[in-house]
């Protein structure tokens, strides 16, 4: 009877770790955002004046994102973006947007996304989270769509993704008025990571 109470337990036992190491595998694995090689793009499209298309980017950022294709639900993503770093490919259009009644980069260094949720499947889906702009936090959505993801020739395994939102620059306390075709701003990431 002790013997076979012995074995039970063992199964038991045996069951439950199985059960952990389960969880353990379809926790999702972090990725560092591959800025140093260029690989991941913070861009930004806005009307300007109503007769033209203004195109800019940030080129300073980095963050991580945590990723399992069979438990996409467990998704999160964190990036922080130097706003001083924007460029529009015109330097004195740049100093002006560094200036106070933009994005007065002296007083808010920094821009941040944290993610709160996502919902969707391995091939996309919409990621809820918190944007902090010009000192304001509020919630966006993006809308994802995975790229791929595999092996890459440097023995690493990296992930890529497209997300795209939209913002109304008054939501953020940047009220200039640049004519009602420039009320929002669309913004595009393209993030590609590696694999910790």
């Amino acid at each position: 009877m002790k013997q076979r109470n012995a074995s039970i337990m063992k199964k038991l036992v045996l069951g439950l770790l199985l059960s952990v190491s389960a969880s353990f595998s379809a926790t999702a694995a972090e990725y560092e955002v591959d800025i140093k090689g260029m690989h991941a793009f913070v861009q930004f499209r806005i009307i300007h004046l109503g007769y033209s298309v203004m195109l800019g980017r940030f080129n300073d950022f980095g963050g991580k994102f945590n990723w399992d294709k069979n438990n996409p639900g467990a998704s999160s993503i964190s990036i922080d973006i130097k706003t001083d770093s924007i460029d529009t490919n015109h330097a004195e259009r740049d100093k002006h947007l560094r200036e106070e009644e933009f994005l007065n980069v002296e007083k808010y260094p920094n821009a941040t996304f944290r993610s709160t949720k996502y919902h969707g499947d391995a091939s996309g889906g919409k990621m809820d989270g918190m944007l902090t702009l010009h000192g304001v936090t509020r919630a966006i959505t993006l809308d994802v769509k995975s790229i791929g993801e595999g092996d890459d020739p440097w023995g690493g395994y990296r992930a890529g993704f497209e997300a795209t939102t939209s913002i109304r620059r008054a939501d953020f306390g940047m009220e200039r008025d640049l004519g009602p075709a420039a009320e929002t701003m669309d913004f595009e990431l393209f993030i590609e990571g590696v694999r910790k």
